[in-house]
């Protein structure tokens, strides 16, 4: 993999780590770049060895949405494809980040638009640069929310600031995302990448399998009524109550030792 690459991979600590590599064009979203980030996201979830997640972008920007440019000239082309990318594309990268089986991180080091903010949103845990803002611009070129922004914005941060952020493409700075919720820390620009790959090394040495489970429980109680959330909590006990990093940590709280989890 080379610089040149519009996406680029790195492992350490069972971190696996995907950065946006579009710099020059703000990492805005190429039909080959929502390719290659569906395809790494759905091979990081399934490779053993890697147990969290850390989403980021090259340069100046974490993403700037979809490729106007790209966009403007298959439509003129008579090129369907740009009509087809929500199906495509950006559902099911949205159903990778949510559905991973393990921590993801969005470590915000930039301006993050449109599809690319509702990639952070849809992320487990978000932490953002000083220089980071988050826009919903999506009305402004008469077009609706896409890549689940209306199911996750609404759940960060409830749905009259969203409804707000979207109506009025109102760009939100790292200051007011922090105070509002819609993410949940800020560093220093120079200390953001060293500060997610901290966090997601610890969450990496962590029970994964209950990660996964933890996460499936907040999924579905956000659909659900208290006896549906009752009976899939229930479930996740039950099937976590059998895992060797479940009976690890209880023989490590009774030995007063750091606990050594599998991720299973």
């Amino acid at each position: 993999m080379t610089t040149d690459d519009v996406l680029l991979r790195s492992d350490s600590d069972r971190v696996r780590t995907l950065i946006l590599n579009r710099p020059k064009a703000y990492n805005s979203l190429t039909v080959e770049l929502k390719e290659r980030l569906l395809a790494e996201l759905r091979d990081a979830s399934a490779d053993p060895g890697v147990r969290a997640i850390v989403l980021t972008g090259a340069g100046k920007a974490f993403c700037a949405g979809q490729d106007l440019k790209e966009h403007i000239g298959l439509l003129e082309a008579g090129d369907d494809a740009p009509l087809r990318t929500v199906t495509e594309h950006y559902n099911p990268i949205v159903r990778a980040i949510v559905e991973a089986p393990k921590p993801v991180i969005a470590a915000v080091n930039g301006p993050a638009a449109g599809a690319g903010a509702a990639f952070a949103y849809a992320a487990d845990l978000r932490i953002a640069a000083a220089s980071a803002n988050f826009l919903m611009a999506f009305a402004n070129v008469g077009l609706g929310p896409d890549s689940g922004a209306s199911w996750t914005l609404q759940r960060l941060i409830g749905y009259g600031r969203a409804a707000e952020l979207m109506l009025l493409a109102r760009p939100v700075d790292s200051a007011e995302a922090l105070r509002i919720g819609l993410v949940g820390e800020v560093v220093a620009d120079e200390d953001l990448a060293a500060r997610a790959q901290d966090l997601a090394a610890k969450l990496a040495g962590g029970p994964t399998a209950a990660y996964a489970k933890i996460k499936g429980t907040l999924t579905a109680a956000a659909e659900s009524t208290l006896e549906e959330a009752l009976a899939e909590e229930d479930a996740a006990q039950t099937a976590l109550g059998a895992t060797t990093d479940h009976h690890e940590a209880v023989a490590a709280f009774v030995a007063k030792r750091k606990p050594d989890f599998i991720g299973s």
